[in-house]
């Protein structure tokens, strides 16, 4: 889509409203979500379907083409072992770690400009293109939306139709809250994410960074939803809710708070219990819901080591005529 000069235009209710404003290349982009590239003029448009359509196999029975990488597969990434703050309200930059991952840290954006609180891209390892799905701390704390389910849905759809294997990048602290969230309907729209990666059948592996809390967790491509790897690093933190919501919620909880002579001192006690039975990768590992915890820094070899694994994957869908799409 192109940005072309201010035109006004009158709606049928009298309101006057530039062609930009009504329907032009940046509020498709950052409004409607209908493009999801935008190029100045046409050499610019045309270098990034170039750049786009090398991600692509010819066609859908293809596979996606693989180019020579120079960066090491198993360059190891000392970085992201202090990444994640402390502080597990603060945010940080989830682009910081796609670009580690990549193949010398290029990226192709997709709906860039869009639902910031998820990241839709391209990008290679080991010179095999990958689809990632991540959450962005940065936006929203990451939640998932409206707006961010339907971009992530169709993202995982063209993923799936073009054998394009998918890395899911999770820290997700649940669904967004909210009366225009809940009156738009963000369960059936967050239920097109979970119906696009059900039914897809390419290698899909997720790794969970830090926060993968309740219904949220499962939308972002956990173990039942189809994920055939999940890696999860030691700052995950795998559970129903917080600590803190925990404490605040639990009956049991509250009552023992409630009935404590300090409930400063308790309330700090049953978070930490919390935290340690429930709210960790560890505990999530021996139920089987993560495959392996793995140390931050080795996470891009890693996951190259398991798309390599996981080449020769075939999957196929129950016979049917076809599924009902939560429209």
């Amino acid at each position: 889509m192109f940005i072309t000069g201010p035109q006004v235009i009158k709606t049928v209710t009298g309101e006057e409203v530039s062609a930009e404003d009504l329907g032009g290349a940046l509020s498709n982009n950052t409004k409607s979500g209908n493009a999801h590239f935008m190029g100045s003029n046409d050499e610019e448009t045309l270098m990034q379907v170039r750049d786009l359509l090398s991600y692509f196999p010819s066609n859908n029975m293809e596979t996606p083409p693989v180019y020579p990488a120079k960066d090491d597969p198993n360059r190891l990434i000392p970085e992201f072992n202090d990444i994640i703050p402390d502080n597990p309200n603060k945010a940080y930059d989830m682009y910081e770690i796609i670009k580690g991952l990549a193949d010398d840290g290029v990226i192709l954006d997709v709906a860039k400009h869009f639902a910031k609180n998820i990241i839709t891209c391209f990008i290679r390892m080991d010179g095999q293109t990958v689809g990632v799905i991540a959450n962005q701390p940065r936006h929203e704390a990451g939640c998932l939306g409206i707006n961010a389910s339907d971009k992530a849905a169709r993202f995982v759809r063209r993923c799936d139709a073009f054998n394009i294997p998918m890395l899911t990048l999770e820290d997700v602290p649940g669904f967004l809250p909210g009366t225009d969230q809940e009156w738009g309907g963000i369960i059936r729209h967050g239920a097109k994410l979970l119906y696009a990666y059900c039914e897809a059948t390419v290698p899909m592996v997720t790794m969970i960074l830090r926060k993968a809390y309740g219904g949220a967790y499962i939308g972002m491509c956990n173990k039942e939803l189809g994920s055939d790897m999940v890696l999860a690093w030691p700052t995950a933190q795998v559970a129903v809710m917080g600590a803190s919501g925990a404490a605040n919620i639990i009956s049991s909880v509250k009552k023992e708070i409630k009935e404590s002579d300090d409930p400063v001192a308790k309330t700090k006690e049953k978070i930490e219990e919390y935290e340690e039975k429930f709210n960790n990768p560890y505990r999530a590992a021996e139920m089987g819901y993560v495959d392996d915890v793995i140390e931050p820094a080795t996470a891009r070899k890693r996951v190259i080591s398991a798309f390599d694994m996981l080449a020769t994957k075939k999957s196929s869908l129950p016979s049917k005529k076809h599924g009902n799409i939560p429209l």
